[in-house]
């Protein structure tokens, strides 16, 4: 990536689709063509679908969008986001502002070692069967490795082995666990390989019996943790001083530290972000949602991913996480939207795509605190939620916009009043239109409107 790519596009909302199109491909060098190919229609057709998953009908739309004015480690990337839920990538993008004033996200990205998880039960002693293991490490990561040699060509493999004894004694069962390097894949394939190829051996050494060989998904080896401060000045709203705000927000991050309940959604205001990333990249957001909950309650009580504190007159931020993502394989291979994604983003490397959707969580989760902390939730994201209540009611064209305005200046974002505000704007236009001239079908006209 080079350090010409911008993601700081003032105005963008106000554009046109074409012509947001342009601008992404003067910030990044992505062409409109590209664009327009991969992603109108959704970027995946029926008799391609038909080759991912089973009894397919068809493809799903979901909108497209980017987060601007993401800077991690001292790089601009534009990001793009797959979400269904208005006001995520306009609050994103604003956070991303804000934290950018401040010198952007720092991000230290884990290597991408993954963990194989080999249960083997039956075992009648379970502190000998776990000696036995670690004294054979060395064969154990040779089988691995021979299991998966394309990926030792390309600088991964394993790198190591571990063995926990669990439950009681009576419950006979151990667990082995081979953490393999696998570079820039999310690796799920890989490792699920490596757990039936080290299998046998390992219940012959354990002298016991095997049990389940998978991946683990609580990829705590492969964690992401992202630091930002944000001056005062910038967290402001009109009724509210930057000095305000930030107690308001070290108080919401209390709030997740001590409540379970609100860490609940603390987190999902911090996933909205990692999410929305994860799929617009082809990489499953399933295991990346386990990985994450799964580390908030690794200390035995569901607690926050991110944590917000004052230091001086700046608030601090800092998220930590697993985060197991690809650039390579799986449907990157064959999804032209999840290859034009990691374009656009001037990635290449899976550390780096874990970098920036990290870093659009805690974004993510900024807008969220500060807005809970300030003007309540609802009133931005109701207002953006009014042009899908606007669509619902039938408003096309420019009409959306001026319905949202409507009903949001009502107070009243429903899709009945959306619909009365339809009617009325709709029979004023057809009272202030001029009389059809002669050969007009004056109620031809009126019936396409």
């Amino acid at each position: 990536m080079t350090t010409k790519r911008t993601s700081q596009l003032p105005g963008f909302y106000k554009v046109t689709v074409d012509e947001r199109r342009n601008l992404i491909s003067e910030a990044t060098g992505v062409s409109a063509e590209t664009m327009a190919s991969a992603l109108d229609g959704g970027g995946l057709s029926a008799d391609t679908a038909d080759k991912f998953v089973e009894n397919v009908l068809g493809t799903y739309g979901l909108p497209y969008g980017v987060t601007l004015n993401v800077r991690v480690n001292g790089q601009d990337h534009v990001v793009p986001m797959v979400v269904e839920e208005p006001s995520v990538v306009a609050a994103a993008s604003n956070a991303a502002k804000m934290i950018r004033s401040g010198g952007g996200f720092q991000v230290e990205v884990d290597a991408p070692v993954m963990i194989s998880q080999v249960q083997i039960v039956a075992v009648r002693d379970r502190a000998a069967a776990t000696a036995a293991i670690l004294a054979a490490k060395g064969e154990i990561l040779a089988l691995a490795d021979a299991a998966v040699p394309g990926l030792v060509a390309r600088g991964g493999g394993a790198r190591g082995l571990e063995v926990r004894e669990l439950g009681a004694p009576e419950d006979a069962m151990i667990v082995a666990h081979i953490l393999v390097d696998c570079r820039d894949a999310m690796g799920a394939n890989l490792i699920n390989t490596v757990a039936e190829a080290v299998a046998d051996r390992l219940a012959a050494l354990a002298d016991g019996s095997v049990g389940l060989r998978i991946l683990s998904n609580l990829c705590d080896k492969r964690c992401v943790r992202v630091r930002c401060r944000v001056p005062a000045d910038k967290l402001a709203t009109e009724q509210m001083d930057g000095q305000a705000v930030i107690d308001g927000i070290v108080n919401a991050s209390r709030f997740a530290e001590l409540d379970p309940y609100r860490a609940a959604t603390h987190n999902k205001g911090i996933m909205n972000g990692i999410d929305a990333v994860v799929i617009a990249t082809g990489n499953d957001w399933r295991a990346v949602e386990a990985g994450a909950h799964a580390f908030a309650a690794r200390s035995g009580t569901y607690r926050p991913l991110s944590i917000w504190r004052r230091d001086g007159d700046a608030l601090t931020g800092f998220l930590e996480l697993p985060l197991a993502l690809g650039t390579v394989g799986g449907t990157l291979r064959v999804h032209p939207s999840a290859r034009l994604s990691l374009d656009v983003m001037g990635v290449t490397e899976a550390a780096d795509l874990a970098a920036v959707a990290a870093s659009v969580g805690l974004a993510s989760n900024l807008a969220a605190v500060r807005a809970l902390a300030t003007d309540g939730i609802q009133r931005g994201h109701m207002a953006l939620h009014a042009r899908s209540v606007a669509l619902a009611a039938g408003a096309v064209g420019s009409e959306v916009e001026r319905i949202a305005a409507l009903i949001v200046e009502a107070r009243d974002i429903t899709l009945e009043a959306a619909r009365r505000a339809l009617a009325i704007v709709r029979k004023e236009r057809r009272s202030s239109a001029p009389a059809p001239g002669p050969g007009v079908d004056g109620e031809s006209t009126a019936s396409a409107e």
